[in-house]
């Protein structure tokens, strides 16, 4: 059992998420100055260039090259130049390495410093030690279903591949992840083609604002055809600032392990919820154990959203603030009953 801010223990996988690091291009399944500038899209703004096909090549000519290729001993991902001599990617990207390679699209290379990595987003940062890195243009408000979406990164080894698509949701989920990682939640979803090595690279709208790091895919052997997730660039401004001043980000904290409900748990528990998100253990002193939470509870709404599964209840804490106060609705034996939570803080 794993403990997370909500660890995620006892989770069934229900669909294999693929994270998008390879090693020797083979794919892997998962489980101030200078600052990149930030944007929020008028509401009427466009959602593509009026020439669509001129405006791509011209998009990938002006932001390629910000998307990088990042390489660690035994694996290689993409990253996106967030100052003049900063990197974000994922943490899986460059796992436990300190030391990495940096390759740009110019053909040159730099080492790389990892100087922060978070485990709760899945967010890291390099220091390069080129300085003169072209920052692009990242979007703080999220994108639209149905805008354009832009994906470049090195997708098997392919330095700078390009795929194109929409986006097509907000706020997903990916079923059953709770159990391989806490950061598989609140994604933005695309069917621009995301492959191992793709990791780490930027999601762009059509105006080249990324939108979004690239995270994970679920495998055509599931049965998935074109679905990508990507973390929301808010999401990678907030986490990066924090590990780059602080040298770690703080999420909110309930203090719990949890579980999916089955039949098997409802019969031993005497538990009368359908769905919910099970609380296995929780930490002495935490927000929960505060508030009243037990081992044997079922969360059923969290901040007054509905919680079917443990990827609800990540997702909903992550939309909170450390301090605020929310609504807690669970189900303890056969009674419905109500509680308000203090949020807490904890570092990924």
């Amino acid at each position: 059992m794993k403990r997370i801010g909500v660890a995620a223990g006892f989770a069934t996988v229900l669909i294999a998420a693929s994270g998008c690091s390879g090693q020797a291009g083979q794919p892997s399944e998962a489980s101030p100055p200078a600052s990149p500038t930030t944007t929020a899209a008028p509401a009427n703004a466009p959602n593509a260039t009026s020439d669509v096909g001129a405006g791509f090549a011209d998009l990938v000519e002006r932001v390629g090259p910000s998307v990088v290729t990042v390489q660690r001993e035994g694996g290689a991902g993409s990253g996106v130049v967030l100052r003049s001599d900063i990197v974000v990617t994922n943490a899986h990207v460059v796992g436990e390495s300190r030391s990495v390679t940096v390759l740009f699209a110019d053909g040159e290379s730099s080492p790389g410093q990892v100087v922060g990595t978070d485990t709760v987003t899945d967010l890291a940062v390099v220091r390069t030690e080129r300085k003169d890195l072209p920052v692009p243009e990242f979007r703080t408000d999220l994108p639209r279903a149905g805008e354009i979406a832009v994906a470049i990164g090195s997708p098997l080894g392919f330095q700078n591949s390009v795929t194109a698509g929409v986006i097509s949701g907000l706020h997903r989920d990916i079923p059953g992840s709770a159990a391989q990682s806490q950061s598989l939640v609140d994604l933005i979803q695309t069917d621009a083609s995301i492959s191992p090595g793709n990791s780490g690279g930027a999601l762009l709208d059509a105006d080249g604002r990324v939108v979004g790091i690239n995270e994970a895919y679920i495998p055509p052997a599931v049965g998935a055809v074109s679905l990508g997730f990507a973390i929301p660039a808010g999401t990678v401004l907030d986490v990066t600032d924090q590990l780059l001043t602080e040298g770690r980000a703080t999420h909110p904290y309930l203090g719990i392990s949890t579980g999916q409900v089955t039949a098997a748990i409802k019969r031993r528990l005497g538990v009368d919820a359908e769905q919910g998100a099970l609380v296995v253990g929780v930490d002495p002193g935490a927000p929960a154990a505060a508030a009243g939470l037990r081992p044997g509870d079922v969360i059923v709404e969290f901040g007054g959203e509905p919680v079917d599964t443990v990827e609800d209840l990540l997702s909903a804490l992550r939309q909170t603030q450390p301090g605020a106060q929310e609504q807690v609705v669970f189900v303890r034996g056969r009674d419905r009953q109500q509680t308000t939570v203090t949020i807490g803080s904890r570092t990924g």
